[in-house]
């Protein structure tokens, strides 16, 4: 049952900024709520006053400038499955997007707001990372930009100040010759294992080491070592064999319900080669 709470309902950073000085430790910051209310409903977490985001216009847009995606701290998952400059820029983003949870969740629940509550069981931080995205934060002393990488400090814990509210992701927009894809293996409506691959790609062999990141597995998102495979073709097996054994390496999988470390390293090598595998297939 949840605990009785108090709504402010925030109309511009500022505003927001000063009601997180305000109510310190006391306040969470509010948009779509999908997790952040579960915790509250179960005893998780407790806040007396919940700051609302949502009015605040400058938070709900999708804009491309030059070489970057910015997304605003209130737009929804829902919203960029669908925006039209998400899925012709950053496709495998928005094929995400449509496979996250469910589609209450999806039309309720924010990108940003998925960041910044730091579950590890998510499907965006790991295809983030590996695309490189940043986060930006404002807060008393202006605004200052991190690397998702950095922003995201362990399970549930994030670099965020305790005067700050998160406003954006931007993601960098890829190069031509680069791809991207993600694939994940869930049980009910969160992954256990998610594999995020991004490449520049020279006929049919990486034209350098391809960034890929495991996530959902562990407490963090986890790059992994492909400093060999650099100029390696896509369809040869050997990659495939060495990409998953790194890729088993470079986590540290956290034993629960969906299962034991053992199985969930086994999963991270068998979805490692079926992310090279959707990326060759373009």
């Amino acid at each position: 049952m949840l605990r009785r709470f108090e709504v402010h309902r925030a109309t511009s950073v500022e505003e927001a900024v000063d009601l997180r000085v305000r109510y310190g430790d006391d306040a969470a910051v509010y948009a779509g709520g999908t997790e952040l209310l579960l915790a509250m409903k179960l005893g998780i977490a407790r806040w007396a006053h919940l700051i609302d985001v949502k009015p605040i216009r400058e938070l709900s847009r999708v804009a491309v400038a030059r070489d970057t995606v910015r997304i605003g701290a209130t737009v929804t998952h829902w919203d960029l499955e669908r925006h039209p400059d998400v899925t012709r820029v950053l496709p495998a983003l928005a094929r995400l997007e449509a496979s996250v949870a469910n589609v209450r969740v999806r039309a309720a629940g924010t990108l940003a707001g998925n960041i910044a509550f730091a579950e590890p069981h998510a499907d965006p931080p790991a295809l983030l990372v590996a695309l490189g995205a940043r986060v930006v934060a404002r807060g008393r002393r202006g605004e200052r930009t991190l690397p998702l990488e950095e922003f995201v400090t362990g399970m549930y814990q994030t670099a965020l100040g305790g005067d700050e509210i998160l406003t954006a992701v931007e993601v960098p927009v890829p190069a031509p010759d680069a791809r991207a894809a993600y694939v994940k293996f869930q049980v009910l409506e969160r992954p256990s294992v998610g594999v995020a691959i991004v490449a520049k790609v020279n006929g049919a062999s990486f034209a350098g080491p391809p960034a890929v990141v495991v996530g959902a597995v562990d407490e963090l998102p986890r790059r992994v070592d492909t400093a060999a495979l650099a100029g390696a073709s896509l369809a040869d097996a050997r990659v495939a064999d060495a990409l998953a054994a790194s890729a088993r390496a470079a986590v540290s999988p956290v034993a629960d319900l969906a299962g034991s470390e053992e199985y969930k390293r086994h999963l991270v090598g068998v979805f490692a080669r079926r992310a090279l595998t959707a990326l060759a297939a373009g």
